[in-house]
């Protein structure tokens, strides 16, 4: 049966349908409390460039949708890495077939918009980290005439400045030119350790440099005091992990650390094989990285430029991404093969483990929100189908436990790689 409604009745429903649209509009830009960033390497078209995902979390329940003309061009091929600005105002994003960083300023509705593109010193970049004005950026090999994925050749982290801007939304592009060391423009990753040379002020190998020395990620101290770098030797079976580490001084410049690399295979129980991914606490002590062959995290203490090891602690398999809280005494480490996450409590850096949590297929990066540190979300490499995910999970600030956000895991492009987030209204120029 069809019921007519008179004249009166009808403008009475459209006001009534009105106020609720409305009302649901205003919802939900009051309940967004974080915009996440999401990069996807694989993407539809002739060059197969990559996109950026924009999900905005509800800050009651953690559900997770996509903003309105969501996704966005990434800027260039194979994103694989990102970071947000300290003013939280921009996004750079790494291509890493492109050997570029894109620079976008980011809306008041969460929307990204392209503004400078610079190449990075070396080849193939693979990982970045932003602190103050200063971008770490670590690439696969050296820019080296001789190096090729033929003929591959030991990886370098540089360091690119960045100009604060002052208009609405601010723009903080990177520098187009890297800090210079010495001769060079960037500092290669040496197995053998360095050697300064008073004559043209550049760092470089002690020694022959025979192996290879892949890196896998970097991290820059909340402080800005130091960045370390992890990679592992390649050309020696078992492979062997490092953790390279540098004083950041004016302007970005570097220096090593006195007696790094430390080499993460020395003890009685011959750990440290494939370090994956990299954290710091908020207080700038501890340092903590996973090995993705033996499924552990290591925890170090940070003083007076060196690395004193506290424990190793069991994680998942084959552990890819690792956050800690910026609040509150938790660190979560996503173990790809398992697809999972666990959750430890930290003291003193030591670890304890709280509990394992079911993940979408393949966690390959991992974050927490900066609006309120109570939710946790991860990138899930392999999706159903042509699409990727993104789990949500509800963070207990009390106990470090997760629960399932409503309606997690939730579709993103195919092949999602890295995350990073800002709070909604935060940045004053643009919010």
């Amino acid at each position: 049966m069809r019921m007519k409604l008179n004249k009166s009745s009808q403008l009475a429903l459209v006001s009534a349908a009105t106020l609720a649209a409305a009302a649901l509009i205003t919802a939900c830009g009051t309940l967004t409390t974080d915009f996440v960033f999401v990069t996807s390497s694989r993407a539809a078209g002739t060059n197969n460039y990559g996109e950026i995902d924009v999900f905005e979390i509800n800050k009651e329940s953690g559900f997770m949708r996509q903003i309105p003309t969501s996704p966005f061009p990434s800027g260039g091929r194979n994103p694989v890495a990102e970071a947000v600005s300290g003013d939280q105002d921009n996004l750079y994003v790494v291509n890493q077939d492109d050997n570029s960083i894109v620079q976008f300023a980011i809306g008041n509705d969460g929307k990204v918009y392209p503004q400078n593109t610079v190449n990075t010193p070396g080849i193939y970049p693979m990982a970045i980290a932003v602190n103050g004005t200063n971008l770490f950026v670590v690439d696969t090999y050296q820019p080296l005439p001789i190096c090729s994925t033929a003929d591959p050749c030991s990886g370098s982290i540089g360091v690119l400045p960045i100009t604060i801007g002052s208009g609405s939304p601010p723009s903080d592009p990177p520098s187009s030119t890297s800090v210079a060391n010495g001769d060079l423009a960037y500092w290669p990753l040496c197995l053998t350790g360095y050697t300064y040379s008073t004559t043209t002020s550049t760092w470089s190998c002690a020694g022959t440099e025979g192996d290879v020395i892949v890196p896998t990620a970097v991290n820059v101290l909340k402080s800005g005091a130091a960045v370390f770098v992890t990679a592992y030797d390649s050309t020696v079976s078992p492979n062997v992990g490092y953790v390279f580490g540098f004083t950041v001084g004016t302007g970005g410049a570097l220096t090593p650390f006195p007696g790094l690399p430390h080499n993460m295979g020395v003890g009685s129980r011959s750990l440290g094989i494939r370090p994956s991914a990299i954290a710091s606490d908020p207080t700038s002590t501890y340092v903590f990285v996973t090995d993705a062959t033996n499924g552990i995290v290591v925890s170090y203490s940070v003083a007076s430029g060196a690395l004193t090891k506290i424990s190793d602690t069991p994680s998942g398999n084959q552990p890819s991404a690792i956050v800690t809280d910026p609040v509150y005494p938790y660190l979560y480490v996503a173990n790809a093969e398992d697809s999972t996450v666990t959750a430890y409590s930290m003291s003193n850096g030591a670890l304890t483990n709280l509990g394992n949590y079911a993940t979408g297929l393949q966690p390959v990066a991992i974050g927490i929100d900066p609006s309120t540190n109570h939710f946790l979300f991860t990138a899930n490499f392999l999706g159903n189908g042509n699409v990727g995910s993104v789990s949500g999970f509800v963070l207990s600030p009390t106990a470090g436990t997760l629960i399932n956000s409503e309606d997690s895991p939730f579709t993103s492009n195919a092949q999602p790689t890295a995350v990073a987030a800002i709070p909604h209204n935060t940045p004053a120029t643009s919010k």
